[in-house]
């Protein structure tokens, strides 16, 4: 089992890559926000247990996150390709994985980290907008809808979320910033990480992290 580890702030487009990507390289993208929705959904063990601190509105601990991945990859094939987005995101929880995969017989074989000013990340979440229905993304300036308001999809209702304002997502960069330091300056070091300009049109970073990942 290889893994591919897709870092970057809120807003540098590790989900629309990794969803371009994915069928090119027969890859499974795990995306741990859709992974919690689904475990929770089908009330497996560990998506009970997630649910039970998300109710209680605290975050769901490193080792829960982890054995979800588990979960997720033990129903895959043992020499298959995953495309991790979202996690890990600290020192802890990139241990916590390490020690998942040697148990395994996996390794994360790439870690691509997508990098962007400040000022791109806050236009590109100010202006999302993501289907109730089926949770497609677009933007009101570079992905419009062919309707106004209308999911090119499935023809549901487009929103914006409500932590998508200025305010929030500063703090949210901020956090992200300084959880993940120390997460870059070690995968740095271990010779894993490649940096890409993530500001570049979403087409062009797909094509060129598909090109860095068949070098894994």
């Amino acid at each position: 089992m290889k893994i591919i580890v897709l870092l970057g702030a809120p807003g540098s487009g590790k989900g629309t890559t990794a969803e371009k990507i994915r069928d090119r390289l027969n890859a499974v993208h795990l995306s741990t926000g859709d992974m919690l929705r689904a475990a929770v959904k089908a009330g497996t063990p560990t998506g009970k247990t997630a649910d039970g601190y998300m109710k209680k509105g605290e975050l769901v601990p490193d080792d829960v996150m982890v054995r979800l991945m588990e979960d997720r990859m033990e129903q895959g094939d043992a020499n298959a390709l995953y495309l991790l987005d979202g996690f890990p995101r600290t020192i802890a929880q990139a241990e916590l994985l390490e020690q998942s995969l040697v148990a395994r017989n996996g390794r994360i074989a790439r870690v691509v980290f997508l990098d962007a000013p400040r000022d791109v990340l806050i236009d590109r979440l100010t202006g999302r907008r993501i289907c109730r229905s089926c949770g497609m993304n677009f933007h009101v300036r570079n992905i419009p809808p062919k309707r106004e308001g209308v999911c090119d999809a499935c023809g549901g209702e487009l929103y914006q979320r409500p932590d998508d304002n200025r305010e929030t997502i500063e703090n949210r960069l901020d956090v992200y910033e300084r959880q993940t330091s120390d997460l870059i300056a070690r995968y740095t070091d271990l010779g894993l990480l490649t940096r890409v300009d993530s500001a570049q049109g979403a087409e062009a970073l797909a094509e060129q992290v598909a090109n860095i990942v068949g070098q894994g």
